[in-house]
């Protein structure tokens, strides 16, 4: 086996899967990520169809995450006096597999550790690729040389901006905003989540499915593009305030709990689009690849991604443009088509249009019309022929 040493920036989702293909397969992978521990909190993710579940399976780690799953969330939209005006069952948000999202990161990285060596609180600075390898100078550890890079860390990522260009070129904002934050469960939820809409906001909250005495706030609003960085929380909470001044329902009490939050979310609804997923020995997976902010099947495209790469890496010997090549051909368009996801959900959260807050609200509300809707996203979901890597490279 060639190019062996791999490091992986991002030890979210993509980067543990991949870290634990690579081991698996006998490469050395190496995962680097900015925060000093796994990161706690997130929303659930889910996993829909065949493909999704099938990757799970070979992994190892299918029956663990059902021990773990949140049972899915049916969702409400309500009006300002909190009688629903819809309701989508748990399969809506749910899929076939729910699960918290730093449930999910826990398992991969437990299941990758052993083959993986994992370098927190520091994150890449620079990158030169070279005959020899990708020379990597660290924020804060030494400088190494590694045979192969890949970037694993999200739509803001950092590797595709050193070896691609600014994040301007291959991001785009897709009209809105979406904020996230822990609340205490004052409307005494018991299950699933509520939200509240007017023209190009919403305004919604769901219990968490692990301490039903707290809650987890989500609010998204239609905006042009905003020049804020996606770190600078005191700016984030003052735009998102000032956005939702004079709301009613329950709005102004979930504004309130911002102070108190441990965890916060401020996101544009953006995708990636690059013309390339590889450049030389560096090359992207997941949301740094073919992202989504939101419903774009992002955790699940991941999986599969990771799963991929890795198997065409293990298959070609570690003959990175060879790998890279198949790799990009077989996902690309199935990414593209579960993107799409992601250039309608702020439209169908929080709609510019009182009509079509109303449109939506009559045509899910009849059970045909919503079935159909499911068909189609499991239809998406399963869209997508995976080898066998493992007992393809066994035999």
């Amino acid at each position: 086996m060639q190019n062996t040493k791999v490091l992986i920036s991002g030890a979210s989702v993509a980067g543990p899967a991949l870290a634990y293909w690579l081991g698996h397969y006998g490469f050395e992978p190496t995962v680097v990520e900015l925060a000093p521990a796994l990161r706690e909190g997130g929303y659930a993710v889910d996993f829909r169809g065949t493909s999704h579940l099938s990757v799970l399976e070979r992994m190892g780690v299918l029956e663990e995450l059902r021990e773990l799953q949140t049972g899915g969330s049916p969702w409400s939209f309500v009006d300002q006096d909190g009688r629903e005006l819809l309701g989508l069952p748990r399969e809506f948000t749910g899929g076939d597999l729910e699960v918290r999202r730093a449930d999910l990161s826990r398992v991969l990285y437990r299941r990758s550790l052993d083959r993986t060596e994992y370098l927190f609180g520091d994150s890449i600075a620079t990158l030169t690729d070279t005959a020899e390898g990708v020379r990597v100078s660290f924020e804060h550890g030494p400088d190494r040389l590694f045979d192969l890079v890949i970037g694993a860390d999200g739509i803001h990522s950092n590797t595709r901006r050193l070896t691609f260009g600014p994040e301007e070129q291959f991001v785009r904002h897709l009209g809105y905003y979406v904020a996230g934050w822990d609340v205490p469960n004052h409307l005494g939820l018991t299950g699933g989540s509520v939200t509240y809409n007017v023209p190009g906001k919403a305004a919604g909250v769901g219990v968490d499915t692990r301490d039903t005495s707290r809650g987890n706030a989500m609010f998204l609003f239609a905006s042009p593009k905003l020049d804020i960085h996606y770190r600078d929380r005191a700016r984030q909470q003052q735009v998102l305030t000032e956005a939702f001044a004079g709301l009613g329902w329950e709005t102004p009490r979930l504004l309130a709990g911002l102070a108190d939050s441990r965890e916060f979310y401020f996101d544009s609804i953006s995708r990636a689009d690059l013309p390339t997923w590889s450049k030389g020995r560096i090359a992207l997976v997941g949301d740094a690849a073919a992202g989504a902010t939101l419903g774009g099947m992002g955790t699940g495209a991941a999986i599969l991604a990771a799963y991929t790469l890795a198997g065409e890496l293990a298959t070609a010997n570690g003959d990175f443009r060879a790998a890279y090549t198949a790799y990009e051909n077989r996902l690309r368009s199935f990414a593209t088509r579960c993107q799409k996801g992601g250039d309608r959900a702020g439209h169908f959260i929080a709609p510019r249009r009182g009509y079509g807050a109303r449109l939506r609200n009559t045509l899910l509300g009849r059970p045909a019309l919503l079935n159909m809707m499911l068909r189609e996203g499991q239809k998406v979901a399963a869209d997508m022929a995976l080898p066998d890597y493992p007992a393809a490279l066994a035999a």
